[in-house]
């Protein structure tokens, strides 16, 4: 297998940290971005007692110029981007008529407008080498709604739109573009859910449990293997049979 440039938005997180591992595994060289360097250095540290390599890169996706500089570091430090995994992502969850507008707009310029800000500077380098991976990581919200959360789905939909018109465009230049949907997984902050609201979660899910972060990661391996070249515009669904469309 081809050792590649991965960089991953959002790398720290739960799900986000089972994506590295597994690109790494894959035998990529991966990249991250962080906000808060003390976390991500403490998280850098755990990484690399666990025997893996990961670049961390100060970048706020929020912001277009911060987001190319990101990209820039990581493309002096490791070489082009070949494989770009978007999934920072927030909520701020709430009741439309009461929702406040840095609800919405926290929301929308994290998980979306992120989307654009980090893509945008590694398209063109990917469309010259013929060949390229972009993956957003939308959810199982962005498909069927949630009560409380009109910001976050507006924007998760959102993705997988970029995700289909992205894909038309460089079809033809070797690069594939996918939206991955998750479930309800097994992260921190699902898990600090009250116990009676995650049991009744999990009896709507026909698997009958939550999913794990791994199980996310494969699907970006999937979708990041150079055998998936005629995989484009697809929407990969890792819910447990939680919602079903055909």
């Amino acid at each position: 297998m081809t050792s590649r440039v991965a960089l991953v938005t959002g790398g720290t997180g739960g799900i986000g940290t089972a994506i590295v591992k597994r690109l790494a595994d894959m035998g990529h060289k991966v990249a991250t971005n962080y906000r808060n360097e003390e976390k991500a250095r403490a998280w850098q540290d755990k990484m690399k007692a666990d025997g893996y390599d990961v670049a961390l890169v100060k970048g706020d996706v929020t912001s277009p110029e911060e987001a190319e500089a990101m990209v820039r570091e990581v493309e002096s430090t490791l070489g082009p981007v070949d494989i770009l995994v978007n999934n920072a992502g927030i909520t701020r969850d709430g009741t439309f008529h009461k929702m406040k507008a840095d609800q919405w707009g926290d929301v929308i310029n994290t998980n979306l407008n992120s989307v654009f800000n980090v893509t945008r500077p590694v398209i063109e380098g990917m469309r010259e080498r013929k060949w390229g991976r972009v993956i957003q990581i939308s959810s199982i919200n962005g498909l069927k709604g949630q009560y409380g959360q009109a910001n976050y789905a507006a924007a998760k939909a959102g993705m997988h739109g970029f995700t289909i018109s992205l894909a038309r465009e460089n079809a033809r230049n070797g690069v594939t573009v996918n939206t991955i949907s998750p479930g309800y997984i097994a992260t921190d902050m699902v898990m600090a859910v009250p116990e009676e609201v995650r049991a009744k979660i999990v009896a709507d899910i026909p698997t009958g449990r939550l999913g794990t972060p791994e199980e996310i990661a494969y699907g970006v391996g999937f979708l990041a293997d150079e055998q998936a070249s005629w995989i484009t515009g697809s929407n990969l669904d890792i819910n447990g049979g939680h919602h079903m469309g055909w």
